[in-house]
């Protein structure tokens, strides 16, 4: 792997094992190299996702007390050719759906929820 060439992001999760299932089942990762229940990483393309358990390095707290966790608005971005197709995928896998569908000039998106409570949101651009 060369890591020069890949874009990684770190998320903290509640569960490795859950979101290391949720990724590589809904969304096609797949896990590379070790994995703990405080740590896994999983690759997409060019993408590799650290996911980080409490117990991890990652979920150490900070000098002022702050402990790392799971949530928040920053978000992966999945784009789709046919969203309405992959919205009903989801829900037939029994996903969880944070919004509904919204629509504006460049594009229509939804947002779901990994198991930790992570966002990702799905996104088909308008017709040129």
């Amino acid at each position: 792997m060369n890591y020069d060439e890949m874009t990684h992001v770190r998320y903290m999760v509640s569960d490795v094992v859950a979101a290391v299932d949720f990724y590589t089942k809904l969304f096609g990762f797949e896990q590379v190299g070790p994995s703990s229940p405080a740590f896994s990483a999983v690759t997409r393309g060019n993408l590799r996702l650290l996911l980080s358990g409490p117990q991890s390095s990652a979920g150490r707290p900070m000098p002022d007390g702050a402990v790392p966790g799971p949530g928040g608005w920053n978000r992966l971005h999945f784009v789709y050719d046919d969203l309405d197709a992959e919205i009903a995928r989801l829900r037939a896998e029994g996903v969880a759906f944070r919004n509904d569908l919204v629509s504006g000039p460049g594009g229509q998106q939804i947002l779901i929820e990994d198991p930790s409570g992570n966002l990702i949101e799905l996104f088909q651009p308008a017709a040129s």
